[in-house]
């Protein structure tokens, strides 16, 4: 338990913790003093010097100046008052207050709220205009140096909590600013467009270009006319007080037509929640809070900025039906009389199991926990499957083998505190950007091991303090290594393993082939590298391993999983927080959707379908019988098409027809269906070959659950009313379902999720009402509603309570004949988001990454006559791609890397195979092989001139606020104070 320590303040005494600043200790006295450039995320800056106080006699920051017993503190003397404005004055030198006519005057200007609060009326210099123009390069946000106030809210932001390192405030000019690189515009700097900066900027500074012009009432007044205001209003008003109380009430105007909704993000599976701006269908800014639980105030481009698709002329606004090889639009009751007869029909002549569903890793948890239902308990098959089958089902099968659960062992706030993170086949600040700034933060701060292992020198192996390139698809041979090696040194933990593991013995003689000459010769990683990461492994407390679609996407993704499960277990690195195994969900809600039951073996809460006991439970809930045996996964669901035994499909939120392996099997499957029905927010590709097409509604169009990669339920509620005809998925399904005579009456998400609850044993305690605004719950929760941040701190979920060693083999990675000379990695890029068919909607975002590019090393370039802007085709024995060339040191030698995020001739899937981790069916997309053959010498760079990977960061601690305090005009307000006191 922290220690109490003794104070005085105010002539009175109090306790506090000790470690504590005195601005913390303030706070919870509920002593109001400014605090202008104070922000709880981001710590003490000490760049305003409005939170001046005394502390046994002397001037001090509180913000800054942690008490120690004894310390006397004094807020209320009217030299600390003296102070305090002399330090707001040399703020509104900076900053015009107009705050009727500003787009920011909603009521969280913390300069109008200070002025207010110290009720200061008029200020001892004026305001002094700047020599800077406004910045308006970038298309998400602006920067009007005129209105800066250099708090140094944004450096902090930028520099030590999302860590790109773009933005400082340059000192040394006679009148400093803001500055992105060595003084570059915005667009053309290394600014990735997360958005901290101006969602902390405390003024209108740093404001999102959404809000321009539309927040006010009277904001939207041309510039030409809008100055000659604010001078006639300066003129006429005798003081800030009769300005600000006019502005107070223009601001509570503008409630009426601003709604702010809470809202969890759509695209990766961080799990970010935040406050959404809307103004009829407007949407006007993103405003994270620092209650979220999984981000706080952090963002990323397409949280922050990437929602432009809600309004897109291309969205699905009514039914379509296929009528011949065009479609028609629909009215809702021919389309679902259509599904209707066509459902009953296969039904009735194949059979139940002729029929499959596809759930979406896009939706609630409510609706895919229906998607199931529909597929179970009304059609009558377990043909259900969702997308983690293509990313991580071959993850949660190696912690169900060891330990039990399939979800992250821990939290993101674990993983921050960590003292070594291990990421493997991870690009996590470009795939989950959020999580990775906990990782850099505590890397540059804190002094964190970082070792990366993956083919491609992307941004956290440029950070790393070991970064290893091993050969593709060989990451369970060096873990294997590894593990054997702390055995044979003694080091494991053997406390840990005599008290809560099983199987050691057995175990531990699997692992004789691992030796470290064996590794290296397989791995080219050198034995002294394997040592070093052994020692350092097994020296720290703990260790958090991350990994992704590098890991389980390959022949043996299964099993490589469950090394680094076996790793961490005999290290000792599970059930304590600042440990564990983190399998970084890929989408929104891939989690949540096979934890609510969309897989072919598993009811919700991971249940067995062939529990005679579990399928009982359910059979009463549903009251309906229930099929015994496993359906169909989503992989197997294509080669049953090929062979005549599936006749329909119904999918929901999945673009299959991309992101599915060897898209040209796919593509002939879905030719071949009987009946397809896709429902989806836009015509994807999958869609394009749909017989009926069904428009449904985004995540700000409805209510519902996400789950994150942290296994937390999250609430969104509904920001917007459905575009045109469109519809939650939820009541669509259940539209279908009644249609079959399931007689469903939802009201609300809630009910679904109540039922569910009811059911599985994992969320038995999740409520709507316990996750009320950003109130949270991580799973397993119990029915009185406690969760589990942290997993196994007592047992592990087996009879005996104890986890197991599980053994394994490595599987060679796919072999191509001689002319397939090249490998093909892939994977995300941070701009856009899978195929891409959100993001590219989003014109800022499309401007600074309009295209899919393939990524070449110069070594390779050199040797085939490629430049920047080469057109290529990429041929496997599966299909080939078209795609333009980019010359960067990211990859080496024959290795090239293609991102995703395509939907046309550059799309992977056309490279990939039907090949498949033996466990699990989820493809092995990342082991492909392909010929080059230039189809253009010449072009332009796909990568624009302003995208941020041109750009050239400047890292440094915050604000360097010692420069600051060295210049010439500047002196400590409590000195002037002390001197004039004398």
């Amino acid at each position: 338990m922290s220690k109490q320590i003794n104070i005085q303040m105010n002539d009175k005494e109090v306790q506090m913790t000790e470690g504590q600043t005195a601005l913390q200790l303030l706070k919870e006295q509920e002593v109001d003093i400014p605090t202008v450039c104070y922000h709880p995320s981001l710590g003490p800056i000490e760049t305003c010097d409005t939170c001046i106080i005394e502390v046994n006699g002397e001037f001090v920051r509180s913000c800054s100046t942690e008490l120690k017993e004894g310390d006397v503190l004094q807020t209320e003397d009217k030299h600390i008052k003296e102070a305090q404005t002399i330090a707001m004055d040399r703020i509104l030198v900076n900053h015009e207050l107009y705050c009727t006519v500003c787009d920011y005057n909603n009521g969280g200007c913390e300069i109008h709220n200070t002025v207010k609060d110290m009720k200061i009326n008029h200020q001892s210099v004026p305001f002094a205009h700047k020599p800077y123009e406004v910045d308006h390069s970038n298309p998400f946000y602006r920067y009007d140096p005129d209105q800066c106030i250099l708090c140094g809210r944004c450096v902090e932001a930028c520099q030590d909590v999302q860590v790109t390192e773009t933005l400082s405030i340059d000192w040394e000019r006679e009148k400093p600013r803001v500055i992105w690189d060595k003084d570059t515009p915005i667009n053309e700097s290394s600014c990735v467009s997360c958005g901290h900066c101006s969602t902390v900027c405390p003024c209108n500074a740093m404001m999102e270009t959404g809000m321009e012009g539309e927040a006010g009432f009277l904001t939207a007044i041309a510039k030409k006319t809008l100055r000659p205001m604010i001078e006639t209003t300066k003129n006429v008003e005798t003081g800030y007080g009769s300005i600000l109380a006019i502005s107070d009430m223009e601001a509570a105007m503008r409630e009426e037509h601003i709604e702010k909704t809470k809202t969890v993000c759509t695209y990766c599976g961080v799990g970010c929640a935040f406050d959404i701006w809307t103004k009829d269908r407007k949407i006007l800014k993103v405003e994270p809070q620092i209650e979220a639980p999984a981000n706080g105030i952090s963002t990323c481009i397409k949280g922050k900025f990437g929602w432009d698709f809600v309004n897109s002329e291309e969205r699905l606004t009514k039914p379509l039906i296929r009528d011949g090889n065009e479609f028609r639009e629909a009215e809702w009751e021919e389309a679902l009389s259509l599904i209707e007869s066509k459902f009953k029909e296969t039904r009735e002549t194949y059979g139940p199991d002729s029929m499959a569903f596809i759930s979406s890793s896009k939706c609630t948890n409510e609706e895919s926990y229906l998607m199931q239902k529909l597929s179970r308990a009304v059609v009558g098959t377990n043909n259900i499957d969702n997308c983690s089958r293509y990313c991580q089902s071959p993850a949660t099968m190696g912690l169900f083998r060891t330990v039990g659960y399939g979800g992250d062992s821990g939290s993101i706030t674990d993983i921050e505190q960590s003292e070594l993170v291990l990421a493997i086949g991870t690009n996590t600040a470009e795939s989950h950007p959020v999580l990775a700034t906990r990782v850099k933060r505590s890397h540059k701060l804190k002094g964190q091991t970082l070792f990366v292992a993956d083919l491609r020198k992307h941004e956290m192996a440029e950070r790393a303090d070991l970064f290893i390139q091993p050969s593709s698809g060989s990451d369970l041979v060096w873990l294997s290594a590894i593990t054997k090696y702390i055995v044979d040194q003694g080091w494991q933990d053997q406390t840990f393993l005599d008290r809560r593991v099983n199987d050691l013995e057995e175990y531990i003689a699997s692992l004789a082939p691992y030796t470290l000459d064996y590794a290296e010769e397989v791995t080219g990683v050198s034995k002294d590298t394997l040592i070093f990461m052994a020692e350092r492994i097994a020296e720290v407390n703990t260790v958090c391993v991350l990994w992704a679609m590098g890991v389980t996407q390959h022949l043996g993704g299964s099993d490589t999983s469950t090394a680094i499960s076996n790793l961490l277990l005999i290290t000792g690195n599970y059930g304590k927080p600042g440990a564990g195994s983190y399998p970084l969900r890929g989408h929104n809600n891939v989690q949540g959707a096979s934890d609510f039951g969309s897989m072919p073996d598993r009811f919700p809460s991971y249940e067995k379908v062939t529990d005679e006991k579990v399928r009982k439970k359910y059979e009463q809930g549903w009251s309906v019988s229930l099929p015994e045996e496993p359906g169909l996964n989503n992989h197997e669901m294509i080669d049953a098409v090929h062979e005549g035994h599936l006749k329909l499909m119904y999918l929901k939120g999945e673009d299959m027809g991309l992101v599915d392996s060897n898209l040209n099997y796919v593509h002939e499957a879905f030719e071949k269906l009987d009946f397809f029905v896709v429902q989806d927010i836009f015509l994807s590709k999958t869609a394009q070959y749909a017989d009926v097409v069904l428009p449904a509604s985004p995540s700000l169009e409805k209510e519902g659950t996400f789950t994150n990669t942290e296994r937390r339920f999250q609430r969104l509620y509904q920001a917007l009313e459905p575009l045109g005809d469109s519809k939650p998925d939820w009541q669509i399904i259940m539209e279908v379902a009644n249609r079959m005579g399931a007689e469903w009456s939802y009201s609300h998400p809630s009910e679904i999720m109540d039922e569910a609850a009811s059911l599985a044993p994992l969320f038995a305690g999740v409520s709507y009402e316990r996750l009320e605004g950003y109130n949270s719950l991580q799973w397993p929760v119990a029915a009185d509603g406690t969760d589990q941040p942290v997993l196994f701190l007592d047992e592990f979920p087996f009879p005996d309570g104890k986890a197991k060693l599980f053994p394994v083999e490595w599987t060679k990675p796919l072999e191509y004949g001689e002319e397939y000379d090249l490998h093909v990695n892939n994977g995300r890029l941070l701009e856009h988001f899978h195929e891409g068919n959100m993001t590219y909607k989003s014109k800022g975002i499309t401007s600074k990454t309009p295209t899919v590019f393939l990524e070449v090393s110069p070594e390779l370039a050199e040797e085939r006559g490629l430049n920047d802007g080469t057109l290529v085709r990429l041929t496997s024995p599966y299909g080939n791609v078209k795609v333009e060339c980019l010359i960067t040191d990211r990859v080496k030698g024959k290795e090239v890397y293609l991102p995703l995020n395509d939907a046309g001739e550059g799309a992977i899937n056309y490279l990939t195979s039907s090949y498949a981790d033996k466990d699990t069916d989820t493809p092995a997309y990342k082991e492909v092989s392909a010929k080059l053959e230039i189809l253009r010498e010449k072009g332009e760079s796909p990568l624009p001139r302003i995208n941020h990977r041109n750009g050239n960061p400047q890292p440094q601690i915050g604000v360097a606020i010692e420069k600051k305090w060295q210049r010439d005009d500047y002196t400590f307000p409590g000195d002037l104070v002390k001197k004039e006191s004398k």
